[in-house]
């Protein structure tokens, strides 16, 4: 059975290529562009590992990952964060790993082979 990652990113063309990149790699995925809705999403998904935008419309992802982690489907679910904005490291202190926007695909190939390998 394939892992399967859920992408959270309000830019669809983000969202599409990490979609890609994971499917090509043999991951299953879902998506949600917003943390509101990802939220709901990652409760029927469960997803074995969530990779989070943190400046999103509706639900921030720092607020996201709040409820998320009082859930106690989700609660622990790895996230990597990956995100535009400075000091992403200390948004989310609990995320396997924070990757700065523009990112490289294999480096998040490989957070995600590491994470879900010792999971």
């Amino acid at each position: 059975m394939a892992y399967k990652i859920m992408v959270i990113d309000d830019d669809p063309d983000i969202v599409d290529y990490l979609v890609s990149i994971f499917e090509d790699n043999d991951y299953e995925t879902c998506k949600a562009y917003d943390g509101h809705d990802a939220l709901e999403i990652a409760r029927s998904e469960r997803p074995d590992l969530i990779t989070l935008d943190l400046e999103m419309p509706k639900e921030w992802g720092p607020r996201f990952y709040r409820h998320m982690s009082k859930d106690p489907v989700l609660q622990n679910t790895p996230v990597l964060v990956i995100s535009g904005l400075s000091g992403i490291h200390l948004a989310i202190k609990k995320a396997v790993a924070t990757i700065n926007k523009p990112f490289d695909p294999d480096k998040v190939l490989d957070i995600v082979r590491t994470t879900l390998s010792e999971g």
